[in-house]
């Protein structure tokens, strides 16, 4: 059982460790990568001790950018009305 249920938002970015953190009642860390929120990984764990967490995420905001980047230049432009 998950000891909590946590918001990516709540997390922090840890340039060091390339690792979404969050605070462990041990004094470590709970952590999660980009690579691991892509492929739609949820638990973040801790290296000390056995806890770990859940991460309440959008997988859609860690899919390939270039997809959507892609897939925005490919709409049709909209006419602007100009009074």
């Amino acid at each position: 059982m998950s000891y909590d249920d946590v918001e990516i938002e709540d997390m922090e970015w840890n340039d060091e460790i390339q690792a979404f953190t969050y605070p462990c009642p041990c004094g470590d860390l709970f952590q999660i990568t980009k690579e691991e929120l892509k492929i739609g990984e949820e638990i973040a764990r801790c290296p000390s001790c056995s806890l770990y967490i859940t991460v309440i995420y959008n997988i859609e905001d860690f899919l390939d950018d270039n997809k959507t980047t892609k897939e925005k230049n490919n709409l049709p432009k909209q006419p602007v009305a100009v009074a």
